[in-house]
């Protein structure tokens, strides 16, 4: 036995009622979405932005992340597999057998919020980017609650290291310490969130509109794409790749964010809503007229 590290073999799943079993996986999913709600709403109420709009806020959010993480998976990993027979691609439709990409979900929560943008933030007073902004500081919470349902699942983890922490994964009949790159982007999204978090509630009257969605993009994706050189392989194509999968697809978001930090600089628009706008401009006025 070595002594020198830590023996993982929990049950994912919590407890079960007949076929139905509860899982770490979703509890923490799901915890992860209701964490975001919570927040949101202070950022609605901070910002006089109807609080109505946050209800389809969350179930676009979730429609979102679970297709597009699916299809994410099943596009960028295994798409011989699920594109190639009829019964891969019935698959496609049953995301309970586990596959999903956290690049594919962001990219249909960035398509999706184009369209809720248009829909709601007319009349609410915000647009496309005023949403990124807040919604990324939520994600970097949700994303670090899906990590640790990863190491719930004993998944997607790293290579074998000698380092104390090192987890030795049973379940899937480990005999090596691996790096636990679930509790890494954990940790790291965690960290990421609470400073955006800071930066947003001291600064938000310096901020422009895009630049924290841009930090976002440019730190996470790149945090992302660092943890990638020590995690194992997540499907066999990799093993001979000089970058793995997931940072193929991190490349192009942290650029994205780099444009979207240059425009963003550019434009110098407000990050506070339209509405909050509004009434600082209306309460600077009364000051005026009273002076």
């Amino acid at each position: 036995m070595n002594l020198l590290a830590i023996h993982w073999n929990v049950d994912p799943v919590i407890f079960s009622i007949g076929n139905l079993g509860i899982r770490w996986y979703s509890l923490l999913f799901v915890s992860g979405f209701i964490l975001g709600y919570y927040i949101f709403t202070w950022f609605l109420n901070r910002e006089k932005v109807d609080i109505k709009v946050l209800d389809p806020l969350l179930y676009t959010l979730l429609i979102a992340t679970i297709v597009g993480s699916r299809l994410g998976h099943c596009i960028f990993y295994q798409p011989d597999y699920y594109f190639g027979s009829p019964e891969g691609f019935l698959e496609i439709f049953q995301p309970w057998k586990g596959g999903l990409a956290s690049h594919g979900g962001a990219i249909a929560i960035m398509l999706a919020m184009i369209w809720y943008a248009r829909r709601y933030g007319r009349t609410a007073g915000f647009d496309y980017f005023w949403i990124m902004d807040r919604l990324v500081i939520t994600v970097c919470f949700a994303g670090a609650a899906i990590r640790l349902g990863n190491l719930f699942n004993s998944e997607i983890y790293g290579d074998a290291t000698t380092l104390p922490w090192g987890f030795i994964f049973e379940r899937n009949g480990e005999v090596l310490p691996k790096h636990p790159t679930q509790l890494y982007e954990a940790f790291s999204y965690l960290v990421l969130g609470f400073i955006l978090l800071w930066i947003y509630k001291v600064h938000l009257d310096r901020l422009k509109r895009g630049e924290l969605f841009a930090i976002f993009m440019m730190a996470l994706f790149g945090i992302r794409f660092m943890i990638e050189f020590i995690k194992e392989p997540q499907v066999g194509f990799e093993e001979q790749m000089v970058l793995n999968m997931g940072q193929i697809l991190s490349i192009p978001c942290i650029l994205f964010g780099l444009i979207v930090l240059i425009w963003s600089l550019k434009q110098a628009c407000p990050a506070a809503s339209d509405n909050l706008i509004a009434q600082q401009k209306k309460s600077e006025k009364r000051k005026t007229l009273k002076a």
